[in-house]
């Protein structure tokens, strides 16, 4: 598939690298422009790009951005591209270290890929947002493994939700249906599942043990 990443960090970065190495035609993108983007162009293979770039003729668009980020993306970056287009969220809000205070999330009480979903005008699929970026190297496992970690997806979209679960099995994890966006609570900072190293039984008890609560340490 034609893959554009948006944002070359961690886990933007490892995305590029195992995406490239599964023979995707990745395009990654950040904000400082392509010409930073050389060292890990060379590694990979994948094409350094601007945003905009990255995101025309995609047909997954990875966008692994800090929250405080997402705003200062180029408007209207999705106008004209395939209805199809599948985009992932991997973000998470940290108020205190990072982002500021951020009044849908807090006040309108939105998911923070809700929240993404409206600063991007395009329906998003919430995946990797928990996963650390060395297991994206270090801990796939092929289908079948008991040691194979769980990853969980929430989405409004049927369709898109099996696309990037399908991707995620290729990466080498399983994944669990973490249900829809406005559910996507569940597997935000601070919840059982954020983080968890484990298979798809207990990914599915994590998630159901959550508290719509928002602890302390992540309120603004």
């Amino acid at each position: 598939m034609k893959i554009g990443v948006i944002g070359a960090g961690n886990i933007g970065g490892n995305l590029t690298r195992r995406l490239s190495a599964l023979g995707h035609e990745v395009s990654v993108a950040n904000s400082r422009g392509p010409g930073t983007l050389t060292a890990l162009a060379e590694e990979t293979g994948a094409t350094p790009a601007t945003v905009t770039d990255a995101v025309r003729d995609a047909e997954v668009v990875v966008v692994a951005l800090p929250l405080k980020s997402v705003p200062d993306l180029p408007s209207g970056l999705f106008d004209g591209t395939s209805g199809d287009l599948v985009v992932i969220d991997t973000g998470n809000y940290y108020p205190r270290p990072r982002d500021g205070r951020i009044a849908g999330i807090e006040d309108e009480k939105l998911t923070e890929s809700r929240w993404t979903e409206r600063q991007l005008g395009r329906p998003v699929v919430k995946a990797f947002n928990g996963t650390y970026a060395e297991d994206l190297l270090n801990a796939f496992r092929p289908a079948g493994s008991p040691e194979r970690l769980a990853l969980p997806v929430a989405a409004d979209d049927p369709a898109a939700k099996k696309t990037v679960r399908a991707l995620i099995d290729e990466l080498g994890f399983d994944t669990v249906d973490a249900g829809s966006l406005d559910d996507s609570w569940r597997q935000q900072p601070g919840t059982p599942v954020y983080g968890l190293q484990a298979g798809a039984d207990a990914v599915a008890r994590a998630l159901s043990e959550a508290s719509p609560e928002r602890p302390a340490e992540f309120r603004g």
